[in-house]
């Protein structure tokens, strides 16, 4: 029987994957990874600077920061950007590296499909931002509600949200459809459902979601742009039509929305509560039915968005109560979360204070959320600061702490070497200051009625006092944001080495190298239990005494010739395939000039999808060596030997 250390050495990467052009070219789950988070956290910081722009606007009263033209401008992309090119690409980091890992798997279904996705998001965002410089970035506000959407077609502005998130939504669709494919038939064997992670639950869950809930917005945004350019008259009260089936069809995508941002934070926090308190997951199959359920209840809630447009008694009743009921199983989780903890013995690590911050901060936003459900409460806080509290506290608190969460647990496997606990530290309690600062004073800024999109307000409204308070948060959230910089250009070269495995963790991604090889697992691990990794390292002892093992065992798939293991081939394919995307994007953003550029786009992009079809699928690499992706790891853990002897 194989032991982990006798099947998780550190391999050499295949011949030419190194440079640029690699980046470009691949196909490996765990690269593609990378290349979302960097993306994401790059987008992170340009829609933060706008949030410390829109902050200093309201400083104090009467503010001539901004022009309410860029400030419409700026809470536009800002809330576009942190939703559509922050968590999301985030979560799907996250996902596309860990994902086969912790199912025991070499890749995921589609590694072509996959890569597409990424250049198809990053093509997305890029023809998003670009508006700034080709006549103004869009100004409807990040929901897009018509008529402010479909009014003033002679800017291209708002044809650049609807376009730039078409795109984003083919990413999406594609990476949902590889990764349930993915889960569904690409487990180790002996992995069953019910033996998955909570965070591949969450992640198939989300999937769905997003599968369901994207058509509606797509026929949408379609709407949108053709009452824009081509005459068509959806949103147009003077010819009968109505706006409000523009809010019907954007939160019947954008409610789900919410919780596809919020689940994968969910699912890391399963993840890593119980690796540092020491025990299970308490209600394992509670907390994973209770996922499944905020996702089918999550189509049921959208018009709770809508109680001030009318709708009636009878609808408002209706979406009354299904929000209150969809905090049912969010509650069920939080208690579970709660009893993990319970008489466990907590290691308040960095991963683990950012998850034990996300229930707390999860609680108070989900707690101001059912305020929302009551009609008349609803109909009094409706578009004021104290909506902006709410979500804040659900999307900030909850899912950007999260994956705070996630980032320090898992950037010891990804990188090789730990991120500073110290810094950590003054990192999270700098951000989690920062953030009630920020967030707890538009309660009251709510409450006592100043309206959400404003760009200035009267010096004797008596708001000055809570909109100070509320930018001096913003800017010390900022300063821990630069310390999560400064941690992770630190750590990359100078961080402690981190070892298979640093944090005594339970799941299959910890039994490779960090980082792993390309192809995951030299031989495929067969999973007898939920928490497999931990099983393999700790047994009772005659007594029923927790007792670690000597040495990590396990059973294995025996390969037939593991040096030989086949990987996906790289491909520019995929990259070209999504940059002929964008370019017919733009070629329609610019009618009737703009048709030749879109159709030089479609030769570009039918171009790349027929290489991709005809390309081999897989290679055989060289014999396996040592590792040389990161050689100073190499020489670090030498001198650290010597230094021990």
């Amino acid at each position: 029987m194989a032991t982990v250390a006798e099947v998780t050495e550190v391999h050499a990467p295949a011949p030419g994957h190194k440079g640029l052009w690699s980046w470009i070219t691949t196909v490996d789950h765990k690269r593609i990874g990378i290349l979302y988070l960097w993306s994401a956290l790059l987008f992170f910081i340009v829609g933060g600077i706008e949030a410390l722009l829109i902050r200093l606007q309201l400083f104090t009263p009467n503010g001539e920061i901004l022009s309410a033209d860029a400030y419409n401008q700026l809470f536009t992309m800002h809330g576009t950007t942190m939703v559509f090119l922050v968590v999301m690409p985030l979560a799907s980091g996250f996902v596309n590296y860990l994902l086969p890992l912790l199912l025991g798997a070499r890749d995921v279904a589609f590694p072509r499909l996959n890569a597409f996705s990424y250049w198809v998001f990053f093509v997305g965002g890029v023809l998003l931002y670009s508006s700034f410089i080709l006549g103004g970035s869009p100004d409807g506000g990040w929901f897009g509600y018509a008529p402010l959407s479909t009014q003033v077609p002679e800017y291209v502005r708002m044809d650049f949200w609807a376009v730039g998130l078409l795109t984003l939504g083919v990413a999406s669709i594609a990476s949902s459809a590889n990764f349930i494919a993915t889960i569904l038939t690409m487990r180790a064997p002996g992995m069953t459902l019910m033996r998955m992670p909570v965070f591949v639950w969450m992640t198939l869950v989300i999937s769905f979601l997003l599968l369901f809930s994207l058509p509606t917005i797509t026929v949408g945004l379609f709407q949108v742009f053709f009452d824009r350019n081509f005459g068509t008259l959806f949103y147009e009260t003077a010819a009968g039509a109505d706006p409000l089936l523009w809010q019907h069809l954007f939160w019947l995508f954008g409610h789900p929305e919410v919780y596809v941002l919020i689940l994968p934070a969910m699912g890391i926090v399963s993840e890593i509560l119980p690796v540092f308190s020491r025990k299970p997951l308490f209600g394992y199959s509670f907390v994973v039915f209770s996922g499944i359920a905020i996702g089918f209840m999550g189509f049921g809630v959208w018009s709770h968005h809508m109680f001030t447009s009318g709708m009636g008694p009878v609808a408002e009743a209706g979406f009354a109560i299904s929000t209150m009921m969809i905090a049912v199983p969010t509650g069920i989780k939080i208690f579970n979360w709660i009893g993990t903890t319970w008489g466990g013995r907590i290691r308040l690590t960095t991963p683990m204070l950012y998850a034990l911050a996300f229930i707390a901060m999860f609680v108070i936003g989900g707690l101001s959320g059912v305020t929302h459900s009551i009609v008349p409460a609803d109909t009094q806080q409706h578009d004021s600061y104290y909506v902006v509290a709410h979500f804040h506290y659900v999307l900030f608190g909850g899912a950007i702490l999260g994956l705070f969460a996630g980032i320090y647990y898992w950037y010891p496997k990804m990188s090789g070497r730990m991120l500073s606990e110290r810094l950590g530290k003054w990192q999270f309690w700098i951000t989690l200051i920062g953030f009630n600062l920020t967030f707890l004073p538009m309660h009251m800024l709510g409450l006592n009625g100043m309206p959400r999109r404003t760009y200035r307000y009267d010096e004797n409204l008596g708001f000055d006092l809570w909109n100070a308070v509320a930018t001096i948060g913003g800017f010390v959230i900022a300063l821990g944001v630069l310390l999560f910089v400064i941690n992770v250009i630190w750590s990359r070269r100078h961080g402690e080495i981190a070892g298979d495995d640093p944090w005594d963790a339970r799941t299959l991604e910890w039994a490779t190298s960090s980082p792993p090889p390309e192809h995951n697992f030299d031989q495929v691990p067969l999973v007898h239990s939920r928490d497999d990794f931990w099983h393999r390292k700790y047994t009772l002892d005659a007594e029923g005494f927790l007792q670690q093992r000597d040495e990590p065992v396990g059973d294995w798939i025996p390969e037939a010739d593991p040096e030989h293991i086949h990987m996906p081939s790289p491909s520019y394919y995929p990259a070209l395939t999504a940059l002929g995307m964008g370019i017919v994007g733009y070629g329609v953003l610019y009618q009737p000039a703009g048709f030749i550029v879109a159709a030089i786009g479609a030769l570009v992009l039918m171009w790349g999808a027929f290489g991709w079809s005809m390309e081999p699928v897989t290679r055989t690499p060289e014999p396996m060596a040592h590792d040389d992706r990161h050689p100073e790891l190499e020489a670090a853990a030498a001198t650290e030997e010597v230094e021990s002897e």
